[in-house]
This record gives structure tokens, C-alpha cells and sequence, in this order.
């Protein structure tokens, strides 16, 4: 399986949310977050103007093209870093996204 990590300016957050859906993944975790990076501090004192944190585990194959998408039709849009990373689960047949 594998861990999708996004990390994107809050206000990706319902575009995001509906690539998810659009495509059957219904699980997610998301949190909002704070730190630095090339462009400098981000607080997440204003929450509007902050980062959000979004997590889905898939698999391999659904996940890689969770990121495909991401890539062309999300970064070119929002300030965001996307990784994967490959990770164990119990009962992966949870994390299968659905028929869209």
C-alpha cells in the first residue's frame, strides 16, 4: 500500500477534497499544519491563510494515479507537496477506493 501526502495552502482544500471523491476514495485524514520552507515561514495563526495536511492510503496502483492527477490538474493550481510513501496495513481491503 501507499501513503499519499499532501501538504497544500488551505485554501486547496475543497478542490482536494472533491479530486478525492471524484475518483472513490472516500478515507482520508486531514489536519492543519504549520512550518518552513523554500518560501519561508507558514503559521497557522490565520487559519484561511494557513497549510492543510491530507493523508490516503491506497494501493500501489490507485495511488500512483492519485499523484498522476495531482500533477496535472492540482499543482499547476495550489501551492502544495505531494510524496508517497510505501507503508503496511492491517486490513488493506479498507483502504480500496470505490467505482467513481
Amino acid at each position: 500500500m501507499t501513503l499519499v501526502t499532501v501538504v497544500c495552502e488551505a485554501l486547496a482544500r475543497q478542490p482536494l477534497l472533491e479530486l478525492l471523491h471524484a475518483m472513490g476514495i472516500q478515507g482520508y485524514t486531514l489536519f492543519p499544519v504549520e512550518g518552513a520552507g523554500a518560501k519561508g515561514d507558514r503559521p497557522a495563526d490565520i487559519e484561511e491563510f494557513g497549510n492543510i495536511q491530507v493523508e490516503v492510503i491506497l494501493p500501489a496502483e490507485a495511488a500512483a494515479t492519485l499523484m498522476e492527477r495531482l500533477s496535472a490538474e492540482f499543482l499547476p493550481r495550489f501551492a502544495a507537496i505531494v510524496y508517497g510513501t510505501e507503508v503496511r496495513v492491517l486490513r488493506p481491503e479498507k483502504f480500496r477506493p470505490r467505482e467513481p
